[in-house]
């Protein structure tokens, strides 16, 4: 009886350390996500920056698991070339032993502090940044007092007689350590709650160090598993080539790791024990696989390439079908195919928008995966249209020609800006309504279907607004700001109205469908920008006095 209390204590606070870590997770990114995303994807132009990026990130958000699957999705996307998403993967891995080194110090008594902080915060504000913050903060405190009674259970068990053989026995198989810890860090999705629980093993004289050792060198191979199976899957072996480089080097760290450990007695000896050593070998471990790939990078991404090579699709949407090289010596031909080129982006976003709301209200993955797929290919589309003008010969324009090509880049760039929108917001919506297994009620998913309706609409109005130019259409196209401004506005209410009624469940999906509307007003607004706008401020209807509300 006693050693099932002990179990069932044990177990409870480890369930609690698992909460703060993804209340850490969830707040950070409910704070950030949007803003987190663009600077991620903007920030790796390079291995080195973003090396750094992926580091600075995971320390950021507390999870390597959920950077990699960021990374993962850019990739997706086609946002992220493969060398720098291969080392921002590396980075990432960095960015969560400088967690681990954090915790080894002990900061418990910080913990009252950040509750009080957060709960404040998120008992003070209305829902933004600073009462995401205010989550992240209790998750924080939660996660250090969960850590400091797991190191106080662990003292009396330092006698169990059936821990220790089994420790004991997990220390002549190294290789079965590694197994079980790299499936308890995929299971848990956070290799700093795994790392954690070595660090409290070691620091009793639990776990000797060649066995602490072989379960961190597991929580790094089982944190690179998430990305390669949750990442989504659009049909393109190429588009899983940054998952599979990441397991690439975890595996082959590992095997290099486990070799190694029967001769790493003085290694040990000056890492230091206990919890100190652990948190020094995990950091040592990622440095050490970061410092031999780095330089190696552009031919493993070769390799990769031809392990992994693209899909051949004679129908690739990608491809363009109308840019025609021999068109350039007469202009309006020229202008004429590139303007055919843009209409396709708005074919291929009306489809990527249908397999976005299977997504949002079937969880359907397969439809997630093909809808990235799309919006990948509407922005290799719409590079293809802005060089093909950009490289037109202005001085053969005539005004007139000149204004179209205007338009057409303006059409063609908000169009796959209305892409870009979708997937890493409509899109990620998706993914997180899945994971977190939340489920929208009849009234909001009704309301889903008629503002997804909508977009598909005002699609179809963008695309004839572009080749008539009819202002009357252009008047309707550039209100339809407003309606999906009244849409947010009354769904805030019914937000508010969850919170005041203590239906916290209720708000913290109702403040998720928020984020849904926001979204989907972002995507309308590129297609207002894209086609009413432009013929708007032509015939000089876009002053302050005139259209005010659809600005």
């Amino acid at each position: 009886m006693r050693e099932l209390q002990v179990l069932i204590t044990f177990g409870g606070f480890v369930a609690l350390l698992l909460w703060g870590v993804h209340m850490v997770q969830t707040g950070v990114q409910r704070a950030f996500g949007k803003s987190l995303g663009l600077w991620m994807n903007r920030a790796m132009g390079s291995p080195s920056r973003a090396f750094g990026t992926g580091l600075l990130v995971t320390a950021a958000i507390q999870s390597s698991t959920a950077t990699g699957l960021m990374i993962t999705g850019f990739a997706l996307d086609g946002l992220v070339p493969l060398v720098p998403g291969l080392a921002a993967m590396l980075g990432a891995n960095v960015g969560t032993t400088l967690i681990v080194q954090a915790l080894a110090f002990d900061p418990t008594a910080l913990a009252p502090g950040l509750i009080l902080a957060g709960v404040w915060m998120f008992r003070h504000y209305e829902p933004g940044r600073t009462r995401d913050l205010g989550r992240a903060l209790i998750g924080l405190g939660l996660l250090l007092l969960a850590l400091h009674q797991l190191v106080t259970l662990f003292e009396p068990l330092q006698k169990a007689p059936l821990l220790g053989s089994t420790l004991l026995a997990l220390t002549d198989a190294p290789v079965i350590a590694l197994a079980v810890s790299a499936a308890l860090t995929w299971a848990s999705h956070s290799s700093v709650a795994v790392v954690v629980l070595i660090m409290s093993l070691a620091h009793h004289g639990l776990a000797p160090p060649e066995l602490a050792y072989a379960l961190v060198l597991g929580a790094n191979l089982g944190t690179a598993v998430n990305p390669v199976l949750e990442g989504g899957d659009n049909g393109n072996p190429a588009a899983r080539r940054v998952p599979m480089g990441n397991l690439g080097t975890r595996i082959a760290g590992g095997l290099l790791g486990l070799a190694l450990l029967p001769w790493s007695g003085p290694l040990m000896t000056a890492l230091g024990g206990g919890a100190h050593g652990v948190a020094n070998f995990h950091l040592l471990f990622n440095l050490t696989v970061a410092a031999c790939f780095l330089p190696v990078l552009r031919p493993y991404a070769r390799l990769l390439q031809w392990l992994l090579p693209p899909r051949t699709d004679p129908h690739d949407p990608a491809r363009p079908q109308y840019l025609d090289e021999s068109a350039r010596e007469v202009p309006a031909v020229a202008l004429g195919q590139a303007a055919r080129e843009a209409l396709r982006l708005t074919d291929l976003l009306r489809e990527s928008l249908r397999l976005t709301e299977q997504a949002l209200l079937r969880e359907d993955p397969r439809a997630a995966g093909q809808a990235r797929y799309l919006n990948g290919a509407i922005s290799q589309l719409d590079r293809a249209v802005t060089t093909y003008l950009a490289t037109q010969d202005q001085e053969s324009l005539s005004a007139e020609d000149a204004q179209y090509l205007k338009s057409i880049l303006t059409f063609s760039m908000n169009i796959a800006h209305a892409a870009d929108v979708s997937g890493m917001g409509l899109l990620g919506h998706a993914s997180r309504l899945h994971k977190q297994h939340w489920a929208l009620d009849a009234e909001q998913r009704a309301e889903l279907v008629e503002v997804l309706a909508r977009l598909q609409r005002n699609l179809r109005q963008a695309a004839a607004l572009f080749v008539s130019g009819d202002r009357t259409v252009a008047r309707a196209l550039a209100f339809e700001k407003e309606h999906f401004r009244d849409l947010e506005a009354r769904a805030a209410e019914r937000h508010l109205e969850r919170i005041k009624t203590g239906h916290i469940a209720a708000a913290d999906v109702s403040a998720f469908y928020l984020e849904i509307l926001r979204d989907a007003g972002g995507v309308n607004a590129c297609l207002v920008n894209a086609a009413a706008y432009p013929i708007l401020d032509r015939h000089g209807e876009l002053r302050p006095n005139r259209l005010r509300k659809s600005e």
